[in-house]
């Protein structure tokens, strides 16, 4: 079970890594890996990465940091959090923590947002 957990971070990073690629030469789309395993399990975004950087560093990183290590808001490498969850929070916002940006961001910005978040480790 393990091996296949690894061979799974391992996929997901070198997807990352080519969209990320693909990204700063403006090819990128969004896509899931889940559309290349057989596990339905998978729940993470890949897409437009760099347009994600780019979100984040108007929308975000004046709470989180231009690192998203934190600063007013918490840091947001790693996450464990579905990317349902990541799109509710960022959409409806946290009432007293964080604003919803649920009136100025897209679907497609969140999925952007989301996929940059998913790099940062």
């Amino acid at each position: 079970m393990k091996a296949i957990s690894e061979r799974r971070a391992f996929l997901i990073a070198v997807i990352a890594a080519g969209a990320a690629l693909l990204a700063t030469l403006g090819l990128a789309t969004a896509i899931r890996p889940s559309q290349f395993s057989t596990s339905p399990a998978t729940d993470v975004l890949i897409g437009d990465v760099g347009q994600g950087r780019n979100l984040f560093l108007l929308n975000c990183a004046h709470c989180h940091g231009d690192d998203a290590l934190g600063d007013e808001g918490p840091n947001l490498h790693n996450l464990h959090k579905s990317d349902a969850r990541i799109h509710q929070v960022v959409t409806a916002g946290i009432k007293g923590e964080m604003p919803s940006f649920g009136k100025k961001l897209h679907d497609s910005d969140i999925r952007a947002l989301t996929a940059y978040l998913r790099t940062l480790r």
